[in-house]
């Protein structure tokens, strides 16, 4: 394949690595013959990807350290001398953002500038691909779906965060001339991820697997909001095109931001998909409240990412539900087979684009 031989052979240092969507990241671009390492603080939920699927053999090196510590970042990142930066590591949760916002401001944004400044000092680093989200923009059900160039925004600490780290990146490219360093800075807006291995509180295909094994009804609290699910491995797949565009040479592009996310009439909402996943498994009790306010329609336009990069959705919805829901009966019935099985979802989606 084209992107493999792209890749193999190349450093890559994984911010968050120990996560939900570092832990799928570690194993696809290890796959793809990259050297990994790992920079992040120990899995935060119990059980872990991490740990079930088995990611440690995929590493070079593994560090754990909080993105707040900078000599100790900054001491990983010279250690390493990476090619490439994938930054993942972030505070990513809306409700935890209320309920912890300077937290979620330390690691979201100051943690950003700590990771793009250990960048600028170590010379061996051609780019980093900054993961952000789809909820950095500001409000506007006029200008959706938003394209890359709308306003950002934030209504609540964790976007508000987010589109704050945005800015920190904008201020590194800027100044790149004063520096005479030169590196390209990718920023990812990607949609809400499901897939399996998620065990994140508050979020709903965790919530819909914890409620099936504790035989207890699923809280709602916004069933109305219409989201742009993508699965973990379709996001993937938009960062290896980014860290692939980061090899490429050219002083005068210094990166830009880009959206992933399927088109507008496939975003569905919360109730959509959960009556997905109960036909996909079994039906289970639902108990509707009334939750912190959040945007109620979120879509954005991903045509730039189409056109310049090729990307494109590799499993539409009824695909990711399938995949999500494998995943966690195995992790219910069978754990042993995880690490088989991950591997062998990543085996799949790669024939996927071929």
């Amino acid at each position: 394949m084209r992107h493999k031989a792209r890749l193999s052979g190349v450093r890559i240092l994984i911010t968050g690595h120990t996560g939900f969507t570092g832990s799928w990241a570690c194993l696809r671009f290890s796959a793809l013959g990259a050297e990994i390492h790992g920079y992040a603080l120990a899995p935060d939920t119990k059980p872990a990807l991490f740990d079930l699927a088995d990611v440690w053999p995929s590493l070079k090196s593994h560090m754990l350290g909080d993105l707040a510590d900078f000599d100790l970042l900054l001491e990983t990142v010279r250690r390493v001398q990476p090619d490439l930066i994938l930054h993942l590591a972030a505070q990513p949760l809306v409700l935890a953002g209320y309920a912890a916002p300077v937290r979620t401001f330390m690691t979201n944004t100051q943690g950003t500038a700590h990771v793009l400044e250990a960048a600028r000092q170590i010379k061996s680093v051609m780019g980093v691909v900054a993961v952000t989200t789809d909820k950095v923009y500001a409000p506007d059900e006029a200008a959706l779906p938003y394209a890359e160039d709308a306003r950002l925004g934030g209504t609540d600490p964790y976007s508000a965060s987010k589109a704050a780290a945005e800015m920190i990146i904008s201020g590194y490219r800027h100044a790149m001339p004063a520096w005479d360093r030169a590196f390209k800075i990718e920023t990812a807006r990607g949609g809400n991820i499901i897939g399996g291995g998620d065990f994140s509180a508050d979020r709903i295909v965790p919530d819909f697997v914890r409620a099936l094994e504790r035989q207890t009804s699923l809280v709602l609290r916004r069933p109305e909001a219409r989201r742009p699910w993508q699965h973990v491995l379709d996001l993937i797949e938009g960062y290896r095109l980014l860290l692939e565009r980061c090899l490429e040479t050219n002083r005068g592009d210094l990166g830009q931001a880009w959206n992933f996310g399927p088109s507008r009439e496939d975003a569905v909402t919360v109730a959509t998909l959960i009556a997905r996943l109960q036909d996909r498994w079994k039906p289970i009790a639902l108990d509707l409240r009334e939750g912190p306010p959040e945007t109620k329609i979120l879509a954005i336009n991903a045509e730039k990412s189409r056109k310049i990069l090729g990307w494109r959705p590799r499993l539409y919805f009824d695909g990711m539900i399938d995949a999500t829901v494998e995943w966690y009966r195995v992790a219910l019935q069978t754990p042993d087979e995880l690490p088989a099985l991950t591997r062998a979802q990543i085996e799949h989606y790669e024939t996927l684009g071929a």
